[in-house]
């Protein structure tokens, strides 16, 4: 096999054995046995335990960036941009219930780890950050840039989605349009404030 092909199945496999047992119970035995390979190929490839769930946590922020890029692209409002980036957000955490359950339980997590999830974290903020100042005539986003106000909003969406996104799994009759809905209702107004079209 590939060495790209093996270890994307290596993440794939630690994926659902961090997400299944958390990180601390996880063993790089039963992570190797489920791929069919040996210990010291997983060492080999990622170096530590720590190593591999930093490669898990990368793997899923790079799908994530692209899935909301893709969603996004070609809104002609800053409204629709909103709705068609949180789609993809919810629909993600639908979709890689693993890699959300390892952002979910990352107070178990130290070091790398948890600087990966706060990268994520922060990916998703700039991301918004630009889309609303896109979305914003010149000036004003000049002035809310420099004020602080784009970055404060879309630290604001970031962490209200996380807990809306905690809240909707317990509910199995809410679909990511739905709750997507959910938020930009509850948010637009507020962003409507700062963007303009």
């Amino acid at each position: 096999m590939p060495r790209a092909q093996r270890e994307r199945q290596m993440i794939q496999v630690a994926e659902t054995v961090f997400a299944e047992r958390g990180y601390t119970a996880a063993s790089m035995d039963e992570i190797a046995e489920r791929v069919g390979v040996s210990k010291p190929m997983l060492y080999e490839y990622f170096h530590s335990k720590e190593g591999l769930l930093v490669a898990c946590i990368r793997e899923a922020r790079a799908e994530l960036r692209r899935d909301t890029e893709q969603a996004v692209a070609n809104s002609p409002t800053g409204e629709e941009a909103l709705r068609q980036g949180l789609r993809a957000f919810f629909r993600f955490i639908r979709d890689r219930k693993q890699a959300w359950l390892l952002v979910r339980h990352e107070a178990s997590l130290v070091g790398t780890a948890s600087e990966e999830l706060e990268t994520t974290r922060q990916q998703q903020t700039d991301l918004i950050a630009t889309l609303m100042g896109d979305f914003t005539d010149p000036e004003t986003a000049r002035m809310a840039e420099e004020s602080g106000l784009l970055q404060a909003a879309a630290e604001f969406v970031v962490g209200g989605c996380e807990r809306l996104a905690i809240w909707s799994e317990q509910r199995s009759d809410l679909t990511p349009e739905i709750v997507a809905e959910y938020a930009v209702n509850l948010l637009w107004g507020g962003l409507a404030q700062i963007t303009d079209r």
